[in-house]
């Protein structure tokens, strides 16, 4: 298995294979940049079918990560790691422990915090055995109601805001009221994304491999349920993906209706080229890392005691960020992810 001429080695500066034959865990660390600070980020728990398929997983999240606290003027690096495993069935407090310990062995310089397939009870678990952990503390919501350490609320406001600086620039529109919208994945951003735009007044396409999922944003907001494959041919005005990523590609680009791609997925894009074809399509992309950087200023901010509304100030600055780059890319005719890029280089070469 390849590294250092792997397509989606980016200058990493550290990758660490973790195992732990009493736990069974297996995991990698990736280190992408630390030039603004420690690199932050969740640790994803996926039945990955391959050593290499979880390679190029950990590799690419790492990077995003890098432009991610970059964009959002964070004193952050990127970093992630993955654990492989089912997270139904293999994950174990000895292994989340062993995992602790594997970041602790890093010595600050790679920061944990929840991503899919973990959750804050993990991160607690990891705070038992690493200070390098984040997203555990309690916090308030943007209505002052308190909330567990999850980021996934800022995650999908983030996203929110987002999706209706889009609409601005695209539709002309200063509001959400009718707006279609499809999302595929309604897990935890999805499902807050979904009552936020649902309150705005949008309406809703939605699916996602969990079916209880679908039916509960169906019986709660009236969505209509999609087939998972269906997603990309609704005639919406915003699809917005929030599962996983590279499901922009050849053959799905061609299949949207949609005016808008807005979501919470990471690495949407399944190769540089397609923010290329989007454009050439009409289609308004809002970068990936810069839309769902939410969740990072939210962890960011936990960990240097910054109050609610300083985090919410942060989050909702998204949607100007956005502008920028939305108008940069129409001025000089290229990319949104292409300006995005640029931009986040400036802020961490």
């Amino acid at each position: 298995m390849k590294l250092f001429t792997h397509h989606e080695f980016d200058h990493h500066e550290q990758v660490v294979f973790c195992h732990d034959k009493a736990s069974g865990l297996k995991a990698i660390i990736a280190i992408h940049n630390t030039h603004r600070g420690p690199a932050l980020g969740g640790c994803r728990m996926y039945p990955y079918a391959s050593d290499a398929e979880a390679l190029t997983d950990v590799l690419r999240l790492s990077r995003g990560m890098t432009y991610k606290s970059a964009i959002a003027n964070l004193p952050l690096g990127g970093g992630k790691s993955v654990i492989i495993g089912d997270p139904r069935h293999d994950k174990t407090p000895a292994l989340i422990r062993a995992m602790g310990q594997a970041v602790e062995r890093l010595g600050g310089r790679y920061i944990v915090a929840e991503d899919s397939g973990t959750g804050v009870a993990n991160m607690q678990l990891i705070g038992e055995v690493t200070p390098h952990v984040s997203g555990i503390a309690e916090k308030f919501d943007a209505e002052g109601n308190p909330r567990s350490g999850d980021p996934s609320p800022m995650t999908a406001r983030g996203t929110f805001v987002g999706i209706r600086a889009a609409v601005r620039h695209r539709l002309g529109r200063e509001g959400l009221e009718g707006v279609r919208v499809a999302i595929q994945g309604v897990g935890n951003v999805g499902h807050h994304l979904a009552q936020q735009l649902h309150d705005a007044g949008a309406r809703l396409w939605v699916c996602d491999i969990n079916r209880a999922a679908v039916q509960r944003l169906v019986d709660e907001l009236g969505a209509s349920a999609v087939a998972n494959e269906a997603i990309y041919d609704q005639e919406v005005d915003v699809f917005a993906p929030c599962a996983l990523g590279a499901i922009l590609n050849d053959q799905t680009i061609p299949r949207l209706r949609a005016c808008i791609v807005a979501g919470s997925a990471n690495n949407q894009l399944a190769e540089k080229q397609h923010g290329l074809a989007l454009m050439k399509r009409g289609i308004l992309y809002a970068p990936d890392y810069v839309i769902n950087a939410g969740g990072v200023i939210d962890v960011c901010y936990e960990r240097s005691a910054g109050d609610q509304e300083l985090i919410v100030q942060k989050v909702d600055a998204i949607g100007d960020t956005l502008e920028e780059i939305f108008d940069r890319a129409e001025r000089q005719r290229q990319p949104t992810d292409a300006v995005a890029d640029r931009l986040a280089e400036e802020r961490f070469a």
